[in-house]
């Protein structure tokens, strides 16, 4: 059986709902929904989803590499948006992020997130050494 390696997150719920930022199993890292947390604890760029796509994503590669793994090891993506009509600004920079990659994805619309300043919500799943 593969040991279980935990990637701690910094938000303040995540003592409460009980979760990591990603959980590697074997050559397999799965990165929880992802909001665009700053350092100071606040979401941000404030109203602008395309800066909180892109800042999601950073924090993303952040847990990859902390896991072991890479941007170019994402094979499935999900983002979750609060207006499907942000799509496009959304996408472009899951697209500039990915470029290479071009992991499977899926664009969600939900009603909201855990926090109301968040516009999106992003999560991954990558398989060390398929990049």
């Amino acid at each position: 059986m593969s040991e279980r390696q935990r990637v701690p997150t910094s938000a303040t719920w995540a003592a409460t709902v009980g979760y990591s930022r990603a959980v590697r199993v074997g050559e397999t890292v799965y990165v929880s929904g992802t909001i665009a947390l700053q350092p100071d604890g606040q979401i941000g760029p404030s109203g602008n989803v395309y800066g909180q796509a892109k800042r999601c994503l950073e924090i993303i590669s952040e847990a990859l590499e902390a896991a072991g793994a890479t941007v170019q090891d994402v094979v499935r993506t999900r983002m979750y948006v609060t207006n499907v009509h942000d799509w496009a600004d959304v996408g472009r920079a899951h697209g500039e992020f990915f470029a290479d990659v071009r992991p499977a994805t899926t664009l969600i619309e939900v009603a909201g997130l855990v926090d109301s300043d968040a516009l999106v919500e992003i999560e991954a799943m990558a398989i060390i050494g398929s990049g």
